[in-house]
């Protein structure tokens, strides 16, 4: 390779055997046309793969073009020879390529025309060279963009609601804007059992119809190419004919048609093949090159991973649908079983209402009407009536009949009518319209009074004696009776029968007593009666009262005691403590560790049966006077007693872990709990018991720090860090009153000559005390208390107002938390500020990090529009660490790419090669996306040149300069917009 231009290789050449340069086809004629009318010229190339390539003018005779060969394997380049004034003959090397030139001029020409034309034909060949060089970067850069839409496309695909066969249908066709794929199909591989599905087949000529859930034996495809693609585990390509001649399987017409061109490539999982993809043509031979074959490799493994999240979407989907129709099923049946409970109950209450009948004084015709109430509660009885056979059996009476047509009651002999019926054969009858005409049709009854749609009725029984009917009948169509309300119609009868003969027995008893008795007993009844329900009301009440407040003191869930039970004990042990109580006590407090992983992974159900079982284990270490109690979500606390030493906290501590890290079964699945413990003891300071909860809540989260599934001791470190957090609020508070915070500039450079093209802003707070101080002294504290937006608000201020006073060509970016992107109006508050400070908006910068795009995307984009439309262009910063939302990127306007500090220090020491592929990864995407790339952290002189001849343009970091406030010296920006 000379200079700077690019090998032979990448100008297109071809397995022929000639370098393919498009733009050197038609030059000899532009070369020829510089020299005298009718001169001939030949243009002849080698590059350094041996392949050649020639131009000639026509009719350029055999003998010139000879001289042009011999001179291009000649050894005298850059030598030029004339013959007799008019032959003209060079070689040089060019771009990696070895040209001659041979040329026969029509007339002489001088020594100086000839140097001439020759410096004229090299730079025309330079130059056409390099026209060929970029139409391959061109040509490069679109594959590559088709490609990458190709790749975002399908894993959009794989995420989507599609159904399988929509989504491979949508994966064809992306393919097929790839490279040429009419023909195409899926086909998935278990190597276990030895069988293949073909998950999706398009062909044109092949009649096959693919089944994607039937598993196809391979015995029963030892002849298919496919099966030798998966036996072989590589890529195929060729005519199908020579593929199997050369793979040794015989031709088999039922696995259809031999393609001109054919190419599959195995689907890898962990190395070992799960599928294929294959391509064909049947009427293009060497349709498939090497670059169709290594793009559907590439885009196969990314066709595998969308199948897996499809297939994982719809397992999970299948999962969540099954244990959906489960607690449907489990729902039907538990609401099933309370219907029939209630109907038990229900029933029950009937039956104690009827035996309650028979034995209260009263009327026969009150009893009569109190069991018609009874049986309407149960189904439909408007029209009711009761039949009983006198004692001689020669009358049938009627004592009670409620009729919507036959409202006389009458006593009338026996005849044929459907009571009758039902009396005579001791049976129950439920019978409609047309069983009652068929009855009447065999002679057996004859309708007596209103014609009913549907009757029912059920013998009263006495000493197994039937002594009467009950019946209930409707006129109307739309209501009709069940064989279950002849069940319950036939099982409250039964009842009624015994409790109507008491009531008869007693109506001869209350004809013999006086009516005084009678009232002083039914009075007597009504009181008895009313106390009990009063009696009832007042027990009731009891209960509920109990129940209320054990609710208001324990945990719904678990049944634990909850918190303000724990802070009610917890004060009574401090009272108890300072009252001479010698006994000791400590708070233990308890959280479990990726608690919600577990609600996220298997549900909320799911989880509540975890902390159910937590609940019980924690409860089986504890002795009977200490306390445990759920504060709420995953957090639990105990209130240990009585304790012997004050090392037993730590023992009891060590033992929950214990019990909670064995294995606990939730919803089908071994989970391995663990725990983070916080333990505060008491001592003479603790004045409430809110304060002592406190303390073992801080040194949870020191243990949780620490790595989880371990306890932590209150200790006086741990209170001088919570009382300098709290010094550190009221300082942080003071300080925004006196508006305390400034900016410090950094300088951005660009790598190439190192000229300034702009600053970053970075926050510093001027202490009263220990001067100024980084963001990472007090960002934690500003972000819990919610200050360090009002912080922000005023560092951009002062960055607006220095802005205005300053000018230059120079940009200046500001850092942006992703709170800043949760207020909608952000964008026009932060406009609004660069106007009222007089400032330029087009010198301003925003750097957000990866998380504000992910975490409301519509309205980041509406955001960041809204900036861009004013002049502030936003820079991504910290690229690279993050969640790297590649899918997301291309549809947010960003202008630059921060590169990680970690990845350029990882440029010097072990981690160099990983660093070195991560930053290309970044520099080549930001250059598909056609936006600027600023290394950070740039320390070294290495760094630097490193970065630079990676094609990184901009470089940050203390090489360059370490953080400056604005106050004088002023600081200097370049006059051009490099950095725009």
């Amino acid at each position: 390779m000379n200079g700077s231009a690019r090998a032979p290789a990448d100008l297109h050449p071809v397995a022929g055997g000639t370098a393919e340069l498009p733009m050197l086809q038609g030059l000899a004629e532009v070369l020829a046309g510089m020299l005298p009318t009718g001169s001939k010229l030949v243009l002849h190339w080698r590059d350094a793969h041996g392949h050649t390539g020639m131009s000639a003018v026509a009719g350029t005779p055999e003998a010139l073009r000879e001289q042009a060969v011999a001179a291009l394997e000649g050894c005298d380049q850059g030598r030029h020879r004339s013959r007799g004034g008019t032959d003209i003959e060079d070689v040089w090397e060019e771009a990696g390529l070895r040209i001659a030139v041979a040329a026969r001029s029509k007339a002489p020409l001088t020594d100086e025309t000839r140097s001439a034309w020759l410096a004229v034909a090299r730079r025309t060949v330079a130059a056409a060279l390099a026209s060929e060089r970029s139409q391959a970067r061109i040509e490069a850069l679109v594959k590559a963009q088709r490609l990458q839409r190709a790749l975002y496309e399908i894993a959009d695909l794989a995420g989507s609601g599609l159904e399988m066969p929509d989504m491979l249908a949508r994966i064809h066709a992306v393919v097929g804007g790839l490279m040429p794929a009419e023909n195409f199909y899926i086909v998935l591989y278990d190597d276990e059992a030895r069988t293949v599905r073909f998950l999706y087949f398009a062909d044109a000529m092949d009649t096959f119809v693919a089944d994607p859930e039937q598993a196809l034996p391979l015995s029963e495809m030892s002849n298919s190419l496919t099966v030798a693609l998966l036996n072989h585990g590589k890529p195929l390509v060729g005519p199908s004919e020579e593929l199997r001649s050369e793979l040794g399987v015989p031709r088999d017409p039922q696995h259809g048609p031999d393609s001109a061109d054919w190419l599959g490539v195995p689907l890898l999982r962990d190395g070992r093949v799960c599928g294929a993809i294959v391509v064909q043509s049947y009427d293009v031979p060497s349709r498939y090159s090497g670059e169709e074959q290594a793009l559907l490799e590439y885009v196969a493994q990314h066709i595998l991973t969308a199948l897996d999240r499809k297939n994982a979407q719809v397992e999970l989907e299948n999962r969540v649908r099954e244990r959906t129709r489960d607690l449907q099923r489990a729902n039907d049946e538990l609401q099933a079983e309370i219907v029939e409970r209630q109907r038990a109950e229900q029933l029950q209450r009937a039956l104690y209402r009827i035996t309650e009948l028979s034995v209260i004084a009263g009327s026969l015709e009150r009893f009569y009407a109190e069991v018609h109430a009874i049986v309407g509660e149960l189904l439909y009885a408007r029209n009711f009536y009761i039949a009983l056979m006198s004692a001689d059996g020669q009358l049938l009476e009627f004592p009670y009949i409620v009729d919507e047509r036959d409202v006389v009651s009458r006593t009338r002999k026996p005849a044929k009518g459907l009571t009758e019926y039902v009396m005579f054969t001791g049976e129950p009858l439920l019978a409609d319209r047309a069983r009652i005409d068929a009855l009447h049709g065999e002679g057996k009854v004859q309708s007596v009074g209103a014609h009913a749609r549907c009757w029912l009725g059920v013998p009263l029984v006495r000493d197994d004696d039937v002594v009467g009917v009950i019946a209930v009948q409707s006129y109307t169509p739309d209501i009709a009776f069940t064989e279950r309300d002849q069940e319950l119609l036939t099982f409250v009868a039964h009842h009624i029968g015994g409790s109507l003969e008491r009531k008869r027995a007693q109506e001869h008893i209350k004809v013999a007593h006086a009516e005084l008795e009678s009232r002083v007993e039914s009075r007597t009844s009504e009181l008895a009666e009313a106390n009990r329900q009063l009696r009832a009301q007042i027990g009731e009440r009891v209960r509920a009262e109990q129940r209320l407040t054990h609710q208001a003191r324990h945990d719904d869930l678990t049944g634990l005691p909850n918190r303000a039970h724990l802070i009610e004990q917890l004060d009574a042990a401090i009272e108890r403590a300072r009252d001479g109580d010698d006994s000791r006590f400590a708070m233990l407090f308890l959280d479990l560790d990726r608690f919600k992983l577990v609600n996220d992974s298997i549900g909320h159900a799911s989880g509540d049966d975890m902390l159910i079982e937590v609940g019980r284990r924690i409860s089986g270490v504890l002795g009977k006077h200490d306390t445990v109690a759920r504060l709420g979500g995953d957090e639990f606390a105990v209130l240990l007693e009585r304790m012997p030493s004050p090392v037993h906290a730590e023992e009891v501590a060590a033992q929950l872990l214990g019990v909670l890290g064995q294995p606990m079964v939730v919803a089908g699945r071994e989970l391995f709990p663990s725990a983070s413990i916080g333990i505060a003891l008491w001592g003479p300071g603790y004045e409430r018991g809110e304060e002592l909860l406190r303390d073992a809540d801080a040194a949870m989260y020191r243990a949780k720090s620490g790595g989880r599934d371990r306890s932590m001791l209150f200790d006086a470190q741990m209170r001088a860090e919570a009382l300098r957090l709290l010094d550190l609020e009221a300082d942080l508070r003071r300080a925004i009153n006196r508006e305390a915070f400034e900016p410090w500039m950094q300088p951005i450079v660009r790598l190439s000559d190192g000229e300034v093209v702009g600053h970053e802003a970075l926050l510093r707070w001027n202490h009263e005390q220990q001067g100024p101080l980084s963001p990472d002294a007090f960002i934690g504290v500003g972000e819990d208390n919610g200050l360090i937006e009002q912080v922000d608000w005023l560092m951009y201020r002062r960055v607006f107002e220095w802005l205005a006073s300053h000018e230059g060509g120079g940009y200046v970016s500001i850092n942006v938390s992703p709170s800043h992107f949760r207020s909608e109006d952000f964008a026009s508050r932060l406009l609004g500020l660069v106007s009222a400070c007089g400032a330029d908006p087009n010198r301003l910068r925003i750097e957000i990090t990866e998380v504000t795009l992910l975490d409301d995307a519509p309205r980041a984009l509406r955001t960041l529009n809204e900036l861009r439309e004013n002049g502030v262009y936003a820079l991504l910063d910290d690229f690279g660490t993050g969640f790297s939302a590649l899918s997301y990127l291309h549809r947010f306007p960003i202008q630059c790419l921060k590169i990680d500090r970690s990845f350029v220090a990882g440029l010097e020491g072990e981690s160099h090669m990983e660093s070195l592929a991560l930053i290309r990864a970044i520099l080549a995407l930001a250059a598909t996306l056609g936006i600027d790339a600023v290394g950070e952290g740039v320390e070294t002189a290495y760094q630097s040149d490193t970065l630079r001849d990676l094609g990184c343009v901009y470089g940050q970091g203390f090489l360059f300069g370490h953080p400056q406030p604005v106050s004088p010296p002023a600081l200097h920006y370049p006059d051009d917009d490099a950095a725009a």
